[in-house]
């Protein structure tokens, strides 16, 4: 069973090296492989030796434990990607995933906040924090990632020179290494600003004692050299408390919902929108096409002729002569 260790270790190596995959996805790959070759070895056999009858058998082993159809979706896919990567390497003769057909995902609408909600987390950000430093840094990371729809990994690893200069765009580096720019509002600028003055406060005094400055605008003392995602994460919650949001409802991946819903809400296009999140194929952006339906049913009623003259019989206003 050592042969499928090293098949594990090398297919994640190729994806790191070859692919540049994110070290999320390493380790969602890395997850989901480790308990695919568990029950493998449970059954007494070996990756070499699984056939497409035993992969599927996996996938029922799965839905007998109750896992959610996103999670089998994203197992199979693991599989596949192994064995495609092992019959290109002449580790195995075929591919026994290849015909193996998903359980899809279901096609649920992703938690939003509404721009009441969102205003007041950015409220409460203004004097959350044990120092005014504190506080205009946690001002500055919401403002940003609410203006510009940032995952929040790209956030928190966010180097120092992409802010320098008063940028009107933000530079970001995104899954795979794909970079894009992003435009900031000028309250986002005027919160980059701030914490930049003290930000660079803090780099004068590291250097007085001999420090390196640190090249992270969110910089920390912790191994990564930057905020951490867990800590953004703990963060938020507190502001939602603190702005009478339910802490259910707040990730910083619903703030990020909440800023491409709360676009094309206001009549944003799906392709820009696509653009500024980083969406690899506008399929995934089309997850927020719901919020149209309010706004195209509004606007047939409101500028339809048939619609217009059927409320002027019935003696109602037109929306401009209500106006």
């Amino acid at each position: 069973m050592s042969d499928d260790r090293g098949w594990i270790s090398l297919f994640l190596e190729a994806q790191a090296a070859e692919l540049g995959a994110a070290n999320n996805t390493l380790l969602a790959y890395a997850r989901d492989l480790r308990d695919f070759h568990e029950w493998v070895m449970h059954q007494g056999l070996s990756l070499k030796s699984c056939s497409q009858e035993d992969v599927e058998s996996y996938l029922v082993h799965c839905n007998a434990q109750g896992f959610a159809r996103a999670t089998r979706a994203r197992r199979l896919s693991a599989i596949r990607q192994l064995y495609r990567f092992a019959f290109d390497e002449r580790l195995r003769a075929d591919n026994p995933a290849i015909r193996i057909k998903g359980p899809g995902k279901a096609q649920r609408l992703p938690k939003t906040l509404s721009e009441d909600e969102v205003g007041r987390l950015l409220d409460a950000a203004l004097d959350h924090g044990r120092t005014p430093t504190d506080q205009t840094r946690n001002t500055c990371l919401m403002a940003l990632l609410y203006a510009t729809g940032m995952r929040v990994s790209e956030l928190v690893s966010l180097p120092v020179s992409a802010a320098r200069g008063n940028p009107a765009l933000l530079l970001i580096k995104g899954k795979g290494g794909k970079e894009r720019m992003v435009p900031l509002s000028p309250p986002a600028k005027e919160a980059l600003a701030n914490w930049l003055v003290l930000r660079d406060q803090a780099d004068t005094l590291a250097r007085s004692k001999g420090q390196a400055p640190s090249p992270y605008l969110f910089a920390s003392t912790g191994a990564s050299g930057h905020l951490t995602r867990h800590r953004f994460y703990m963060l938020i919650k507190e502001l939602a408390v603190k702005a009478g949001v339910s802490p259910a409802k707040v990730t910083p991946h619903t703030l990020r919902h909440a800023f491409a819903t709360h676009l094309l809400a206001n009549g944003a296009d799906l392709r820009a929108i696509q653009t500024l999140l980083g969406h690899a194929d506008v399929a995934t952006t089309e997850i927020y096409t719901h919020v149209l339906e309010a706004r195209l049913q509004s606007l047939v009623q409101d500028h339809h002729p048939l619609a217009t003259a059927a409320r002027r019989k019935a003696g109602g206003n037109t929306p401009s002569e209500g106006q």
